[in-house]
């Protein structure tokens, strides 16, 4: 819903919106007519607590205007209730002001190529519409459920639609039967009180059959109904949440909102599957789809997180079913896809691969995976990871390749937690690989002594993003990194000038401590450089130069902008400020308060000066998604984790393992993809190839050769382990192999210099 009337419905499935939106207008003899939602003059309320069914009153000084909305929870029909009250007379109102229903089909999530028709179907007048394999009827009763459509008319959006004939004769005047194929639209007019059934089915008739199948009884039928699914399904919840005493009550009110709006992206076809939003970010810009349509794995996850927060842990398990089912033979997941599994863009974000293991991971520390075979899943994506990390080919912005704190964060949590799920020698090598990672963090994804250092007088930062190079030589840091969606056609800085605040992740998951030095240097500089306060509290941007989002001038993104604040990060803070032993309430509190006026947590909001012609004020949402459901799963974490005292989230085998420590590796790994320069003091050299070999080594100038050959690790490569504990700093290792089943040489000798610890 927006502005007080329905937007997109969506049908079959949550990835495909069936209507542009479904209004009114009021409008009497004397020429005046007022479209409900332009008035931007209501009050929406639940019809019940932690229910889906709305109340929104319309207040005009000539009307009111009282809606209830509600599923039928047995059929493919959203019912409204629609009561218009005139002004008293006194008051300037009319007696004889009528009511007017507006439906803009958009069948196949599109506005091109459908087909509407004014007729009579079985007896009654219904407003059809069709496109391809989709239909949609909208029928209307009144209190004794006889048929109540009057007039009724159908048009071309922008020549002949109803809302042209209000603008041009300010009374409706047109009653066409038939429009299309094309962008088209439908009117008809009711009586004060009604009630309206849109309809969904495979043809206009099967359509128009639910319509009215849902319309012939009384309306709160259908809402006990939808009320009764709710509560049963809170009820069940509740036996396994936290307990909400002491919150104020409009945090507690937007816990109940995100709990509706991340059960309503489940998909009913494919069960535990989400989209990442049930909106079109600056939708009112064009006719297309667009948007946030599709599965994103990270979201995915994130979402099946906050499920179980919420103690609905059979929809976490119908999640990771989904993704069992979705896992790419290799091992990973595709950057998003359609429901079914059809990838949609096809970049790899290493992060995607590690969040399936984690969900598994937190399903089985709380013995809710309900033998849900898990082996093989983890198996192949941890594979994927040893195989293709620590760099990503995207960070979870989807824009650049390297090392970043995040990604890193959340491949080490699933290394180690996902160990527990597997066999041996899988489960040693991942934990030995975890540490490996783990001890290299600053190595890999901090600067110290930059000019940005000596500016803000900090020993050292976290990168927004290292490039891939940087784990053989740290000078990589200073590459050039570009920045996407800049107005001016691209943009790069120095990948030692570019801040974020994935950092917060190492601390959430355990890895670091919140007063580690170089986390309390990154948190100074995302302070200064990309935090906002907004009169509804503190906002972070994503990155220093981020183009993903209006322009200066409030225009609507368009491939180009300018990023704006982003609530879910003000909810990652929060969960920062919780493990460093502060309490998280002012952040909750601040996201709640940038809620929608129906409690729906945006994308990004505003952070600029207010331009009120664009709608656009300082702490409240841009155009950009909304609701996005990641953000809601992240305040559902917050507040679930305020009250345990510890994030949500993190696995307990990563907390017991690290405590915020970094730790000393036992392993020291050198992958084709990863190869390593040096090593430190007192570790074993592992040599991690894709194939069988035996590996040729000696120390520095080929003294003391050895052939070693390697074993399977049961994690998709190849392992030899040099007995290297014993050589001191300034000594050196080479190496080369040939393959097993041929015997031919790689062709190609390498180095490692030995470092101090």
């Amino acid at each position: 819903m927006g502005f007080g009337i329905v937007n997109e419905v969506y049908y079959p499935r949550v990835d495909i919106p069936q209507i542009r939106d479904l209004g009114f207008i009021v409008a009497g003899p004397d020429g005046f007519w007022s479209e409900v939602k332009r008035n931007e003059n209501y009050q929406l309320s639940l019809l019940s607590p932690g229910v889906p069914a709305v109340e929104i009153l319309h207040e005009h000084p000539r009307y009111t205007l009282r809606l209830r909305v509600t599923p039928d929870p047995r059929r493919d029909v959203l019912l409204m209730e629609c009561r218009l009250e005139p002004a008293p007379a006194e008051a300037g109102g009319d007696g004889e002001l009528g009511l007017y229903v507006l439906l803009a089909p958009h069948l196949g999530a599109s506005g091109n190529g459908n087909t509407v028709s004014v007729e009579r179907y079985r007896g009654r007048r219904v407003l059809l519409a069709e496109q391809g394999p989709f239909g949609a009827a909208l029928a209307a009763v009144d209190a004794q459920q006889h048929d109540a459509f009057g007039r009724a008319s159908a048009g071309y959006v922008g020549t002949s639609d109803g809302w042209q004939d209000f603008a041009r004769n300010g009374a409706m005047t047109w009653q066409y039967q038939t429009a299309g194929p094309g962008n088209v639209a439908l009117i008809g007019e009711l009586p004060r009180r009604a009630v309206l059934a849109l309809g969904f089915g495979s043809s206009a008739e099967s359509a128009a059959t639910l319509a009215i199948s849902s319309a012939v009884q009384p309306f709160e039928n259908v809402l006990q109904h939808q009320i009764a699914d709710w509560e049963t399904w809170q009820v069940r919840g509740n036996e396994r949440g936290v307990p909400l005493l002491d919150l104020p009550a409009a945090i507690r009110d937007e816990f109940v909102i995100s709990a509706i709006a991340l059960r309503a992206h489940l998909d009913k076809t494919y069960p535990g599957a989400m989209v990442a939003s049930l909106s079109v970010p600056w939708g009112d810009t064009g006719d297309e789809r667009g948007g946030y349509h599709l599965v994103w794995p990270r979201d995915l996850v994130e979402c099946a997180g906050a499920f179980l927060a919420l103690g609905a842990e059979a929809e976490a398990r119908d999640t990771l079913r989904y993704l069992i089912a979705t896992q790419t033979e290799d091992g990973h997941w595709f950057q998003n896809q359609w429901l079914g599994g059809t990838p949609y863009w096809q970049g790899i974000q290493l992060d995607e691969t590690a969040f399936p293991v984690l969900l598994a991971a937190c399903l089985e520390e709380r013995d809710a995976l309900r033998r849900v075979a898990v082996e093989d899943m983890v198996q192949r994506a941890l594979s994927y990871i040893a195989r293709t990390g620590p760099a990503t080919a995207q960070d979870r912005w989807e824009e650049n390749e390297g090392i970043n704190a995040f990604t890193l964060a959340v491949s080490i949590a699933a290394l180690v937690a996902g160990a527990a799920l597997l066999s041996q020698p899988a489960q040693d090598w991942a934990l030995a690989l975890a540490d490996f990672w783990n001890a290299n963090i600053e190595n890999w994804a901090t600067v110290s002594d930059t000019p940005l250092a000596r500016r803000f007088g900090v020993p050292g930062y976290y990168l927004r993003v290292s490039p891939p190079g940087v784990v053989s030589d740290h000078r990589a840091s200073a590459m050039v990194v570009p920045i996407r969606n800049r107005a001016d056609g691209g943009g790069a800085l120095r990948a030692d000038e570019q801040i974020g605040t994935e950092f917060l992740q190492l601390v959430r998951f355990g890895l670091r401590r919140p007063d580690d030095p170089l986390i309390q240097g990154s948190l100074r500089l995302a302070d200064a450089l990309l935090r906002t306060e907004t009169p509804n509290g503190p906002v972070w941007h994503r990155y220093i130069g981020d183009g993903y989002g209006e322009h200066e001038d409030g225009r609507a993104y368009d491939g180009t902008g300018i990023g704006r604040g982003w609530p879910l990060l003000t909810g990652e803070r929060g969960h920062f400020e919780l493990s460093a032993g502060n309490d998280p309430l002012p952040y909750l509190a601040a996201m709640a308060a940038m809620a929608s006026p129906g409690g729906m947590l945006p994308e990004q909001v505003w952070d600029s000066d207010p331009i009120p012609t664009r709608r656009l004020f300082p702490g409240q949402a841009s155009g950009s998604a909304m609701p996005l459901a990641w953000a809601h799963a992240e305040f559902v974490k917050l507040l679930v984790s305020r009250q345990l005292g510890h994030p949500f989230d993190q696995p307990r085998s990563v907390r017991q393992r690290y405590q915020g420590r970094r730790p000393i590796a036992e392993y020291a790994f050198w992958f084709p993809h990863a190869a390593i320069a040096t090593m430190p003091a007192g570790a074993r050299l592992a040599i991690a190839l894709p194939e069988p070999a035996m590996l040729h080594w000696g120390l520095g100038g080929w003294a003391q050769i050895v052939d070693v050959a390697t074993s399977d690790s049961g994690l998709g490569f190849h392992v030899a382990v040099l007995p290297t504990t014993a050589l001191a700093p300034g000594g050196q290792i080479d190496f080369t192999w040939r393959r097993w089943d041929c015997g031919e040489w790689h062709g190609r000798d390498y180095r490692i210099d030995i470092v101090p610890n």
